[in-house]
């Protein structure tokens, strides 16, 4: 008898059937003596279409909503219905007695297998495989433990509800808006109030009045000090000329050090990484998108094996682990990190606290480190490569010491005014070596234009010091900056929207949906947000709503929700929400509109974009009309600029043309009436082109070669 592995990508499947011995190969399914290695193709099962319910749902009516089924379809995925065959033919197997689940292990794969298993109505019974990487020695420890399936039953019934929330929500509301404004219009559980947070930032900028305020500050040869107000108020001076009063006072004069106080500071070492912070960083100090970071994590984990489980939350790890964290950092004693990792190596143990390990705050997966699988910084592609970098070196920094250093911090009153200075001298540098660089402490958080850290000299209180040279500084205030995707992460992880691994996908979503787009890193609403975000109710806006689900949800994987409950919930929220976009008086005024009219009847035809570039289509969904937006470019060459010529239509039929040079030439002559491609090219040039001809240009050959053609 036989055990069936059900992996979530091929990929995978190979590896695994390669650690467990599985050599007879399918095009579907790996087999060895014990185990029978097969897999998805991510999701092989998804939940039905409303007209798979009712065929009147194909065309989407404002009075047909919502649509709230008692209980909740499945359907397998149409393109990928042959690998779910092939899955559905092994289950039936009478020598597989049992079946291990070894999707991701997360919500998402767990969600994956158990559709899959309904779908194929499994009823022996089946394990669960819970690795945090995918290296040979994980693979074989996981197999070695797999646990009882119905142990995450819990983690199967949040993902079935996450689910079919975001069916109830998001589609009910996308039909509800579209049929209402007769537009394509998409809002959903969690992306709403996440377009909600980019337009309120959108708004506080527009609102926003700049101020013009003064800073004096004064030099005093070693060392330079800011005016503050009595009380320690501020440094800001709303009137120029009691700037320029206290400047007159101070200049030239001497003043006594009244109070100079030294307080040592620590700051410990930063956290591992989850998911977020990882995607924040990488997006801070590279520019990744939080997409582009997932995918290069996914990478790492499953391609090359050296990080864990990418789609955590959490920034700790677990007890167990710390008799690997020295196989771990001996494993990257290469490179870059050589000199960083062999002082720890040295040490009888390493430095493990509370702050590195804690089981209590580790739930599904730890934080993501380093694996024990053998570096090789050559494999990797230059994205890799810095991903990588930013795990490692975190991962090394939690073993140095805390950065000590001493803060130093003058006061020098001059003529009864009060000038303060501040300094740092550093005791140990601990963690920060790691990074090769010395940070002074940020005074972003206080927005206060403080005199940056220096050199102090060493000062009695009471010795007497002149005042060199003062200067007068004019600012204004400053608008709150635009988001960028780590600052929206960072907002989306405080209201507690979306999950570590969703929050990628739901700017992409955005962006795709054109509601918001990318301007040089930053996150600019479009005029479809803007007008998007007024036509959906307030509770849908509100990040609050989308929290509370979150909390049903974790405390159902936690099993202490009610799965039913939420649901039922949920259902009653999507019929609430549509019937307030029904008896909306908003208007839409759609920001698309092209002055190209429908040749049907008549309409002003839009402009959508789309995987094969923009499209003009007709907004009366009943006439359907639609036609590319760009002419489709030809492997022609106009004669006189060399530039690829369009194919357009005309009465006489297709034809090239070279639109800045106003060339044209018929296309009837080319076989099969379309654009002519490099096969033909290539033949007609073969056949109709001299040897002495060949130093003439390409769009003068193919004229030549279709001439002869003709004739």
């Amino acid at each position: 008898m036989k055990t069936l592995v059900l992996a979530e990508k091929p990929s995978v499947g190979r590896e695994i059937a390669r650690v467990l011995g599985c050599n007879q190969k399918s095009k579907s399914y790996i087999e060895g003596p014990k185990y029978i290695v097969t897999w998805a193709l991510g999701h092989l099962v998804e939940l039905a279409e409303p007209e798979d319910y009712d065929p009147k749902y194909k065309t989407w009516k404002l009075e047909d909503l919502p649509i709230v089924p008692d209980r909740m379809r499945l359907k397998v995925i149409r393109e990928s219905s042959h690998q779910f065959r092939a899955i559905s033919q092994l289950a039936k197997r009478k020598d597989i007695k049992d079946l291990i689940i070894a999707t991701d292990a997360g919500r998402e794969g767990e969600l994956v297998a158990r559709w899959i298993m309904e779908m194929v109505k499994w009823k022996k019974p089946f394990k669960r495989l819970w690795i945090s990487s995918q290296t040979d020695k994980a693979i074989k420890e996981g197999f070695a433990s797999v646990k009882a399936g119905e142990a995450y039953d819990n983690l199967y019934q949040s993902a079935v509800c996450r689910a079919e929330a975001d069916w109830l929500i998001g589609l009910n509301i996308t039909r509800a808006l579209t049929s209402k404004f007769n537009a394509q219009l998409a809002a959903g559980r969690v992306q709403t109030p996440t377009l909600s947070m980019i337009i309120q930032r959108e708004e506080e900028i527009r609102k926003f009045k700049p101020t013009e305020y003064w800073t004096l500050t004064a030099d005093f040869g070693a060392f330079s000090g800011m005016w503050r107000a009595r009380g320690n108020e501020g440094s800001r001076i709303f009137r120029k000329e009691i700037a320029q009063d206290i400047d007159r006072k101070v200049a030239g004069k001497t003043g006594k050090v009244t109070s100079m106080k030294t307080s040592e500071r620590t700051e410990p070492q930063p956290l591992a990484y989850d998911l977020t912070e990882l995607q924040r960083d990488a997006n801070k100090r590279y520019g990744f998108s939080a997409k582009h970071t997932s995918n290069v994590l996914q990478r790492l984990y499953e391609q090359h094996k050296l990080v864990t489980y990418p789609r955590t939350d959490s920034r700790y790890l677990t007890s167990d682990m710390v008799s690997t964290l020295k196989g771990r950092l001996d494993s990257i004693e290469v490179g870059p990190y050589a000199q960083l990792v062999r002082p720890l190596l040295k040490e009888k143990a390493l430095r493990v606290t509370k702050r590195i390990v804690d089981d209590s705050k580790v739930t599904d997966h730890h934080a993501i480190i380093p694996t024990e699988e053998s570096l090789r910084l050559g494999d990797l592609t230059n994205d890799e490569r810095k991903l990588y970098d930013l795990i490692a070196r975190r991962f090394i920094a939690l073993f140095y010491p805390a950065y000590r250093y001493d803060s130093i911090q003058l006061t020098v009153e001059v003529a009864g005014e009060s000038f303060h200075a501040k300094g740092k001298a550093v005791k140990d540098i601990g963690w920060k070596a790691v990074y090769g660089v010395e940070a002074s402490l940020s005074n972003e958080e206080s927005g206060e234009e403080e005199a940056a850290d220096q050199v102090l000299p060493v000062l009695r209180q009471g010795e007497e010091i002149s005042v060199k040279h003062s200067a007068i500084q004019n600012h204004l205030t400053k608008p709150p900056l635009r988001y960028t995707e780590s600052d929206l992460l960072a907002r989306m992880e405080k209201n507690n929207l979306g999950t570590p691994a969703t929050r990628a996908d739901i700017i992409e979503k955005l962006l795709h949906t054109e509601t918001i787009e990318r301007q040089s890193n930053r996150l600019y609403p479009t005029k479809k947000g803007l007008q998007l975000i007024k036509l959906v109710a307030n509770e849908l806006r509100s990040p609050e709503l989308t929290a509370q689900w979150e909390r049903q949800l974790e405390d159902i994987a936690r099993g202490r929700g009610d799965a039913k409950q939420f649901l039922s919930g949920i259902r009653r929220q999507a019929a609430a929400l549509v019937k307030e976009i029904a008896t909306s008086n908003v208007e839409y005024k759609p920001h698309n509109v092209t002055g190209s009219k429908c040749p049907e009847c008549g309409q002003n035809l839009r402009e959508i974009k789309g995987k094969r570039g923009k499209t003009l289509i007709c907004p009366d969904r009943e006439c359907g009309y639609r036609r590319a937006a760009e002419h489709q470019l030809s492997n022609r060459r106009c004669p006189q600029c060399k530039k690829k010529m369009e194919i357009r239509s005309g009465k006489a039929g297709k034809f090239f043309q070279c639109k800045p040079c106003n060339v044209v030439e018929k296309l009837e002559n080319v076989s099969g009436g379309g654009k002519v491609n490099k096969h033909q090219q290539k033949a007609l040039l073969k056949k109709y082109s001299s040897d002495e001809g060949l130093t003439s240009n390409l769009g003068e050959l193919l004229k030549a070669a279709l001439e002869q053609n003709k004739k």
